[in-house]
């Protein structure tokens, strides 16, 4: 199961993460500004902010076998139309239609994890479909260059969608849960279970405004939202304008790029496997639950604030290192997605999966913007690294002062 929502994660980053790459092309083409081309990098999570807390009730009613497959599906058709865009209003509206598409996913794998491992194992578990996020950007971006110098920037979009449309049945063929699979023994089960996994199928909950009312009367809601806004701000810079700025600010070739750009990613892959082995390894110990599940993220988020001193090196390996040190410790902060399953009251992980992932898809929304605006004022990149920095710094001040302790908690 662990290695379907894995491999379902590789095409998801993959599917929205090459307008990326694409990006330094269709702006030429397009005739695109600094500040629309940021639009079109955050439009996407327009949708995907607002489409969050719907497929978490959704999930909570449904279960991740048919909301996860019915995603796949479209997200992976709405990539592959975006080959055929022939201007920056199609492209945008197509952003526009793949945040809504790609929203169960994140929630979705949550839920799995929630069902399927035992909280012992959840960390590593979590850092093993998150690492997948970089696998596509972090092991395959020469081969993405590649593709898009020998057939256009356009085919990176439609050999994507079509390998997404594959797997849609792929996933739906062989994903079950617990209650319901055929191959998993009593022996297991029980071992699920005592581990506060989810062994029987629940009855839905039916969902009503006031659950998210009460679900924010807690602080521990409340930190776990403002932690994941500032660890995706910082992701969302790599995701969007990182190869424009090592193009625009660092006046790097092509094929510098390709290879310069795998870096980082392949530092997140390594990073949020650390925060995942790690914080299980605390827990086996007999650490506290608030510090093996707090430190790989606090640590990560302090970390990560190093981006700002990309600004004051000029060698081009020093602000690859630098860019890769930061990518690693966000991507540690990204195991936070641990602490979903622990604070989640019976029933309703989808719905507070849902408000955690829309949090980090503000970030989506405002990061990608806020850098256009500045990049088109001031002409330079300085601004744009010291307010990811800081956003990064802050998130760190919520994990540590704000959610206080981690526990399940209890709404009516």
């Amino acid at each position: 199961m662990l290695a379907l929502i894995s491999i379902a994660v590789v095409i998801n980053y993959l599917d929205r993460a090459i307008i990326g790459i694409a990006a330094p092309a269709f702006k030429l083409e397009f005739g695109l500004s600094s500040a629309l081309l940021g639009v079109v990098f955050s439009a996407f999570s327009w949708t995907y902010f607002l489409s969050q807390v719907p497929s978490g009730i959704l999930l909570d009613r449904f279960g991740p076998r048919m909301i996860y497959s019915l995603s796949l599906t479209f997200w992976s058709i709405i990539t592959l139309l975006q080959a055929f865009v022939g201007g920056v209003g199609s492209l945008i509206g197509l952003r526009l239609g793949l945040g809504i598409a790609e929203a169960p996913c994140f929630p979705a794998n949550s839920n799995v994890v929630g069902m399927w491992f035992p909280r012992s194992e959840r960390a590593r578990a979590i850092s093993v479909y998150t690492a997948a996020e970089y696998v596509g950007l972090g092991f395959l971006s020469p081969v993405l260059f590649w593709i898009m110098a020998h057939f256009g920037w356009r085919s990176l979009f439609g050999i994507s969608g079509a390998i997404g449309l594959a797997y849609a049945f792929v996933f739906w063929s062989r994903y079950s849960d617990p209650s319901t699979s055929k191959s998993v023994n009593g022996a297991e089960l029980d071992l699920i279970e005592q581990g506060d996994g989810i062994t029987t199928k629940l009855e839905p909950v039916k969902f009503e405004w006031r659950h998210i009312r009460a679900l924010f009367r807690h602080r521990q809601v409340w930190g776990l939202c403002i932690g994941q806004f500032s660890v995706y701000s910082t992701i969302t810079f790599f995701l969007t304008w990182f190869p424009t700025y090592l193009v625009t600010a660092r006046h790097m070739a092509w094929i510098k790029v390709g290879f310069f750009s795998t870096l980082p990613y392949i530092a997140g892959f390594f990073g949020v496997l650390v925060a995942g082995w790690w914080s299980d390894r605390m827990i086996k110990s007999g650490i506290s639950l608030n510090l093996s599940r707090k430190a790989p993220v606090v640590v990560g988020l302090l970390v990560s604030a190093i981006i700002i001193a990309a600004n004051y090196v000029n060698n081009d390996q020093a602000v690859i290192a630098i860019l890769s040190v930061t990518f690693f410790a966000a991507a540690m902060a990204n195991a936070g997605w641990a602490v979903v399953s622990e604070v989640a009251p019976r029933g309703f992980l989808g719905l507070l999966g849902g408000l955690y992932s829309a949090a980090a898809n503000l970030a989506g929304i405002v990061t990608p913007l806020v850098i256009g605006i500045i990049v088109q004022k001031t002409g330079s990149f300085v601004g744009a690294l010291v307010f990811v920095g800081v956003v990064a710094a802050l998130g760190a001040l919520s994990w540590i002062f704000v959610i206080g302790d981690i526990r399940r908690v209890e709404i009516s």
